[in-house]
Parts: C-alpha cells; sequence; structure tokens
C-alpha cells in the first residue's frame, strides 16, 4: 500500500485527527457548580467588565483559529472548504504536537473577501490569533491586510510568512557556506503568488537589492500591461525595478539565487549552469521541484534545498509556525511583525553550529526538539522589544 492509499485508510479509521478533552472534573454536583451554573456566571460578569480578562479566565490565550476557504490547499488547488478540512485537521495537529498551542479547523464557504474578513471578525474575540492557510492569490494578501486592520489579535498567513521565515533562515547559512552577501547577491525568484512574494518581502527587508521576480507570464516589470490590474504585482515591480525582459531561463544567467515555489522542473541544467558560480537553488514546489537536486548540483549547484523530507536541506513551514506562534502567545503579542519574523529566522539559522554547517546541512531537521523553543523564546523577545507584547 502506498502512502496514498494507507494515509486514506487511516482517515477512514480516525475519523478525525482532533478531539475536545475537558480539563476539569465534571463527577460532583459541586464540579458542575463550579465549572457550569451558577459558578460560571462570576467569571463572565468578570470579562464584561474587562474583555482582556478572557485571556486569564477561559481558553483564548492559546487557542489558534486554522482557517481556510479551500481555494489553494496544498497542491491541489481549488478544491473547496470540506476538502480542505484533512489538511486544516492536519495543522491543527501539528500546533499542539509541535507548540503547545490549541487549534480549531474552520472552512468557510465563500470566496468573496468582504464575507470571509467580516466572519473571522465576527469569530476572533474567541481566539488568540488566527493562522489563515490554503487561501489563494492574491485574495489572501487583501484578506490578512484587512483582517490586520479590524482584529485585535495576530493575524498571520502560513503560506506566505511561515514559507518565508524558513527560506530566509536558510538563506543565512547558505550564504555563509558559499561566502557571499545577501546585499550583494542577484536573486531570481520563480511564483510571484502567496508563498513568494512574502519571501521576496522579507529578503528585501533583510538587505537583499538585487531581485527579479517571475510569474507564469515571465518577469515582472513595470509596464507590464496586466500589473494595471493586479496592486501587489505592480509593487514588487516597483522595489525590484528590473531592466531585465523575458522568461526564467533569461533571468537566471548570473544569478546567484534561484527561489522556486512554482511548477515542476522548469529549470534546466544549462540555465544552472548559466549562474554565477556556487549558486543557490531552493527549489521548493511540491511533490516535485523545479530542478531535482541531483541534476542541480551536477549542473554546479553548491546549495541545493527543497520541499521535500527525502533530500537534504528540507525546507518545511513546520519549522516556523509552532514556535511562532508559541512565543506569541507567550506574551500575548497584538500581532506578528516583521521583526518578530526576522528574529525567527535568525534563531532557526542559529540552530546549526559552525561545525554543523554544510552544503547538505544548512538548515535544522523539523523533529529538532531545540526548534520550537528557540523560534518561540526569539519572537517573545521580539515582540517585547517592539512593543507588541501585552504581558
Amino acid at each position: 500500500m502506498d502512502t496514498a492509499q494507507e494515509s486514506l485508510a487511516l482517515h477512514r479509521k480516525w475519523k478525525g485527527k482532533l478531539t475536545m478533552t475537558p480539563t476539569v472534573p465534571l463527577s460532583t454536583r459541586r464540579d458542575l457548580s463550579l465549572a457550569y451554573t451558577p459558578g460560571v456566571a462570576q467569571p463572565c460578569l468578570e470579562i464584561q467588565r474587562d474583555p482582556a480578562q478572557s485571556y486569564e479566565l477561559t481558553g483564548r490565550h492559546n487557542l489558534c483559529a486554522v482557517i481556510t476557504d479551500g481555494s489553494a490547499v496544498l497542491g491541489l488547488g481549488d478544491i473547496g472548504p470540506e476538502a480542505g478540512m484533512p489538511v486544516m485537521e492536519g495543522k491543527c495537529v501539528l500546533f499542539k504536537a509541535f507548540g503547545g498551542v490549541d487549534a480549531i479547523p474552520l472552512c468557510v464557504k465563500t470566496k468573496d473577501v468582504d464575507e470571509f474578513v467580516r466572519t473571522v471578525a465576527l469569530l476572533s474575540g474567541s481566539f488568540g490569533g488566527v493562522n489563515l492557510e490554503d487561501i489563494a492569490a492574491p485574495r489572501c494578501f487583501e484578506i490578512e491586510k484587512r483582517l490586520k486592520e479590524v482584529c485585535d489579535i495576530p493575524i498571520f498567513h502560513d503560506d506566505q510568512h511561515g514559507t518565508a521565515i524558513v527560506v530566509a533562515a536558510a538563506l543565512q547559512n547558505a550564504l555563509k557556506v558559499t561566502g557571499k552577501r545577501l546585499e550583494e547577491i542577484h536573486a531570481v525568484f520563480s511564483g510571484a503568488g502567496a508563498a513568494g512574494t512574502a519571501i521576496f518581502k522579507l529578503l528585501w527587508s533583510m538587505g537583499l537589492r538585487h531581485a527579479v521576480l517571475c510569474d507564469i507570464h515571465g518577469v515582472v516589470y513595470l509596464g507590464r500591461s496586466d500589473l494595471d490590474e493586479d496592486p501587489y504585482l505592480r509593487e514588487l515591480a516597483e522595489l525590484t525595478q528590473p531592466s531585465l525582459r523575458g522568461g526564467l531561463k533569461e533571468a537566471l544567467r548570473g544569478a546567484d539565487l534561484f527561489i522556486g515555489v512554482s511548477a515542476p522542473d522548469l529549470v534546466t541544467e544549462e540555465m544552472v549552469r548559466s549562474m554565477a558560480p556556487e549558486p543557490i537553488l531552493f527549489a521548493m514546489a511540491n511533490p516535485t521541484p523545479e530542478i531535482m537536486p541531483d541534476r542541480a548540483k551536477a549542473a554546479g549547484a553548491v546549495v541545493v534545498g527543497t520541499g521535500r523530507s527525502d533530500f537534504p536541506n528540507q525546507i518545511n513551514n513546520l519549522l516556523a509556525f509552532p514556535g511562532v506562534f508559541r512565543g506569541t502567545f507567550d506574551v500575548r503579542a497584538r500581532a506578528i511583525n516583521e521583526e518578530m519574523k526576522r528574529a525567527a529566522a535568525k534563531a532557526l539559522a542559529e540552530l546549526v553550529s559552525p561545525e554543523e554547517l554544510s552544503a547538505e546541512r544548512i538548515i535544522p531537521d523539523p523533529l529538532d526538539p531545540r526548534v520550537v523553543p528557540a523560534v518561540a523564546g526569539a519572537v517573545a523577545e521580539a515582540a517585547r522589544k517592539t512593543g507588541t507584547a501585552r504581558i
């Protein structure tokens, strides 16, 4: 039985990967009086007087909503909210197992931005934070932006920012291996959707200054006709200001870094050979990367990362989101800001010691028990320094 069939059989057996378990005794009348009526009225009145007490008197302080519209689920695409539920449940399990964060999956049956934002905003008082998941671009950008404006809890789109954090961590160590500097390298991005945009913006905030972004239509540049309809792509073109025209093949000539969050088999060995000496390639299309690691290495790549667990340097969001939310919840942060993301990336990178660092080891293993405490601690400290922590 292959993995897909075994997983399907197990899901039929499990009938869900989550359950609700009481944390209080309910075996006597006294237990009922304290946990429910009449005793429960007193915490209700305390929260009525001061809504912030909901963090002290309920499980809100450690509760995350994992929310999707089912429009961009894994590599499956727009499969709908009900079909996205197994992934949302899986994400919730990862939150609990790795970060000690309770999470509830919510699948919202709308692609209307106004409806989605209103739904999440109306529910936000029940949660300590929101993890947006598997929402297609560009709608995901508008949803996240507007939710941040109307909610007083952290809003985090993991497909964007979790990916960006792990890529930034991996790149810090890849640059050490190659002896190159972020401010000096020329980077090429394949994929200008949710993940590609967030990776680019985080690296830009860290000092990247020479970059070209490519999408399905080629290089993203000011003056391209479709940018009039897409303010998010136009913003990328305004930042990068590329003089280059053409596609990925032209963009990769002389480049030091390739970051792919696009489609299988887009990069050839010839294209890798056209890059600068000792190039870095993060080919993260799943399950088949833009170029397989053995082919990239044969063509001269020094460091290669993918999203897969069967190759070295797995760039996996699991390295980021449990620790990011753990640290955020520990200080009851109002938001997850850029400084917190950069701190998370730095903490991840530093878990690979100088003695361990090599072309085959630029990022910790997702199962490394040091990951969540290191990321959480760095995120909490950054939240305090930037004034977004409430405790």
